[in-house]
């Protein structure tokens, strides 16, 4: 039994019904759990129906609470995994310690809290925006662009890390040169390199609010430069994420062109 679950939750084969099915229901109650969080978040729908909102959010935690402790234990079913002992248990904590397992306990763990301190289960906004975005990312064990898209850039991991470096030392310049070039002209705005910071970022994002802008000649020289080194180098980003992303895509076609689907068991078979 703890075999075919750890196959319906985990590893389904292809063909799989019940895997199939356990997949979409539970990616319906994420995509309803989000919904139900976004909604919350106005005022007027959720006072219409408070109680609608609390039971969901109840029921819901439930059912997440169930499948989460119904993981760990099948995990042990998996490929590579002690079945008993005190290697089980060790098994056990390190696949409750994978970032997947958090996102999955990020999604329940508030609810619990605020419920052990007497607030109530939804939790303070802050709270909420934590469940939503852990319910939203669970999304990604069920969807193959995201787990694709993660794959790009853990792939790509190297070339990002240059890249973000490399804006960061061009943000720290650029906030220190408009702070000794505007600081006299602008006291107010420009009181600090921190403080430069933020005219800094929304140049290099290419945002430009207008809330923060230079209006000496020198400020303004160096603030073309920045904006125009800015397009440039939010491009690179993009094309590396976009290259790992096609490179991924590339792989997986490759790996399902080089198998076969048993039409009796539903396990691959390696093409000759």
């Amino acid at each position: 039994m703890k075999r075919r679950l750890f196959e319906i939750m985990e590893v389904g084969r292809p063909g799989d019904r019940a895997s199939r099915a356990f997949d979409l229901l539970l990616a319906l109650l994420i995509v309803l759990n989000v919904a139900a969080l976004i909604l919350g978040s106005v005022e007027g729908i959720y006072q219409a129906a408070p109680a609608a909102f609390r039971w969901f959010e109840a029921a819901s935690v439930a059912l997440f609470s169930l499948e989460y402790g119904l993981r760990i234990w099948v995990c042990t079913a998996g490929p590579g995994m002690p079945v008993s002992g005190p290697g089980a248990a060790g098994g056990r904590l390190r696949f409750a310690l994978s970032p997947v397992m958090l996102i999955d306990l990020a999604a329940i763990l508030p609810f619990y809290l605020f419920l052990l301190a007497g607030m109530g289960g939804m939790g303070s906004p802050g709270f909420r925006v934590v469940r939503l975005l852990a319910r939203a990312a669970r999304l990604g064990r069920y969807s193959r662009g995201l787990r694709t898209l993660a794959a790009a850039f853990q792939s790509r991991a190297g070339e990002l890390f240059s890249v973000l470096l490399v804006m960061g030392v061009l943000l720290v310049l650029a906030s220190a040169v408009m702070f000794f070039a505007e600081n006299a002209a602008q006291p107010e705005k420009f009181a600090s390199i921190p403080a430069a910071m933020w005219w800094s970022v929304i140049t290099l994002t290419t945002v430009g609010y207008g809330d923060v802008a230079p209006v000496t000649v020198a400020g303004r020289v160096v603030a073309g430069v920045i904006a125009i080194l800015g397009v440039g180098l939010f491009a690179i980003p993009a094309g590396i994420l976009g290259s790992g992303f096609v490179e991924q895509m590339q792989q997986r076609k490759s790996a399902a062109a080089a198998t076969a689907t048993c039409p009796h068991c539903g396990r691959e078979i390696p093409r000759e």
